[in-house]
């Protein structure tokens, strides 16, 4: 991580724990918001209007936090107005890393060789990890936001006219939208890292039962309709959704240790994916390939590198990665 500005030791997934051994999550450190006159958001500074060709994207097709603001982008159908740079999944001793890697490409806005170095163009001071997503201001030079939860709802509603497509998070689901995320959040999206990321076995049996009860839950809810979790509305909980499912066998089944069973294992929750990825656009923002060369590169789970050939996922054929999202 970043002390001051400055990278400290080799890069490691976990930085924290908890009195348990169970893995800590960095809270984001830039949260100002895109809107339409450039008034202030929910938090931090005003300033920051929207305008076509001002923003920029770094993402990791790895990251499922990542791939929440590409889905939103592709949906809100943004990808004119917002451009996006795709970083190597595999990091290096750095962290993310730019280009090396197909389906990957250079940092055109900065320069810049490690994603650490875009965190203190901002801040030349900076402490904190360097993490995907970052939505960038090329006039200010500066990151607005590195949050994707508020990414994404910037992307719904921020950028006004300049953005189309489905709304996100209408006001008459909203109640119901932020249940579902504060019910999937702990114990699915981030569930998985805690149970991958563990440092004590009562912290890994923890997160490993509420992987296993919210994904049993969810396929009770969905088994009830759908296609989507709030019936015929495509929302931002699905996209949050989404994002873990689609990693689920190709990765932290195995790699994470959350062995109880297979997302294919699950009727309803498999029906539920191949709705998703119908979606048009939805797919394009999805490569197995980025995904398992980025998680199995983890020296700290994998110390040899060893890269599975398998799952077969069905509905899953590989996605051709340009770096053109």
């Amino acid at each position: 991580m970043l002390i001051e500005g400055k990278w400290t030791a080799n890069w490691q997934p976990v930085q924290a724990t908890d009195a348990k051994g169970g893995f800590v999550r960095q809270i984001s450190g830039f949260r100002n918001w895109v809107t339409p006159d450039g008034s202030a958001g929910p938090t931090g500074d005003a300033g920051f209007a929207a305008e076509a060709g001002r923003y920029h994207l770094y993402v990791a097709l790895i990251c499922p936090w990542a791939s929440r603001t590409l889905i939103a982008r592709k949906l809100k159908r943004l990808e004119d107005a917002i451009s996006v740079s795709i970083v190597n999944p595999r990091l290096d001793e750095e962290g993310w890393v730019f280009g090396g890697y197909p389906g990957t490409n250079p940092d055109g806005i900065n320069g810049a060789r490690h994603l650490h170095e875009i965190y203190t163009r901002a801040d030349p001071l900076y402490t904190g990890r360097a993490t995907v997503p970052v939505l960038w201001d090329k006039q200010l030079g500066t990151i607005v936001n590195n949050e994707s939860a508020d990414i994404v709802r910037m992307l719904n509603s921020g950028f006004g006219d300049l953005a189309s497509g489905p709304d996100l998070y209408p006001a008459a689901l909203r109640a119901e939208i932020d249940a579902l995320n504060a019910d999937i959040y702990p114990r699915l999206n981030n569930g998985v890292y805690r149970a991958g990321f563990a440092t004590t076995q009562i912290a890994y049996e923890e997160a490993f039962d509420d992987v296993f009860s919210m994904l049993e839950i969810l396929e009770a809810r969905l088994g009830k309709g759908g296609p989507f979790l709030l019936g015929n509305a495509l929302t931002e909980a699905d996209i949050r959704l989404f994002v873990t499912l689609v990693r689920f066998d190709a990765a932290y089944h195995g790699l994470f240790k959350c062995n109880l069973r297979r997302l294919v294992d699950y009727p309803a929750l498999t029906g539920y994916l191949d709705a998703m990825l119908a979606v048009p656009g939805v797919a394009e923002t999805v490569s197995i390939e980025h995904i398992k060369a980025g998680y199995y590169s983890i020296k700290t789970l994998n110390p040899n590198g060893i890269v599975p050939k398998g799952p077969d996922l069905p509905g899953l054929a590989p996605v051709s990665v340009t770096g053109q999202l």
